[in-house]
C-alpha cells in the first residue's frame, strides 16, 4: 500500500512515514512511502488519498476532538469514519450531567474508535517550551496545544 507523506502535515512527517514503513515491514506489511509536495498537500492529498499523514493536537474535552474528527459528517473527518454506536454516545454524553457516567461514555467511545476507527496513531508528540529566566508563565499551562495552548503571547510575560 502507498502512504502519502509531506512535511506540510507536520515537521519530519516523511521521516516518520519511513520509520512507520520499516516497523510495518517487520510485521510483513509492505508500505511504499510517497513524498508529496508541501504545496497543495491539504487540498490535494489530505483526506483525498486513502492513506496519508496528518497531525492533530489535543483539545480541551473529548467532545471537541470527537466532534471535530470522528463524528459522522465531521468537518475535518479525514477518514470519513461512521460508527452508529459512537455517534449515539457522542450526542448522549454531551447531555449527561453525571460525571462518572459521562466519563464511562467517553471511555466506551475511545474503545470503539480504537477497535473500529480508521486512524492509525503511531506516536504522540511532546511539547517542550524553552524558557529563559526572564520569561514568566502562569503556574498552570494548557497542554492541548504548543506554547500554552497557543496563548503564550497573551499569558506569558518578560521581566527585567
Amino acid at each position: 500500500m502507498e502512504l502519502s507523506a509531506s512535511d506540510a502535515a507536520f515537521a519530519t512527517a516523511v521521516d516518520a512515514a519511513v520509520v512507520f514503513k520499516e516497523s510495518a515491514s517487520a510485521a510483513g506489511i509492505d508500505i511504499n512511502v510517497k513524498r508529496e509536495p508541501s504545496d497543495g498537500y491539504w487540498s490535494n492529498v489530505w483526506a483525498k488519498k486513502p492513506f496519508c499523514t496528518c497531525y492533530w493536537t489535543g483539545r480541551p474535552t473529548p467532545d471537541a476532538i470527537f466532534s471535530l474528527i470522528y463524528a459522522k459528517g465531521a468537518s475535518f473527518g479525514d477518514t470519513r469514519w461512521d460508527n452508529e454506536r459512537f455517534n449515539v454516545l457522542l450526542v448522549e454524553a454531551r447531555a449527561e450531567l453525571d460525571e462518572t457516567k459521562r466519563k464511562d461514555m467517553y471511555g466506551e467511545m475511545q474503545a470503539i474508535l480504537s477497535d473500529d476507527g480508521g486512524t492509525i496513531v503511531p506516536m504522540f508528540m511532546n511539547y517542550v517550551n524553552g524558557l529563559g529566566e526572564a520569561v514568566q508563565t502562569p503556574e498552570r499551562q494548557s497542554a492541548d496545544l504548543p506554547l500554552d495552548g497557543m496563548k503564550a503571547i497573551e499569558r506569558w510575560w518578560v521581566t527585567a
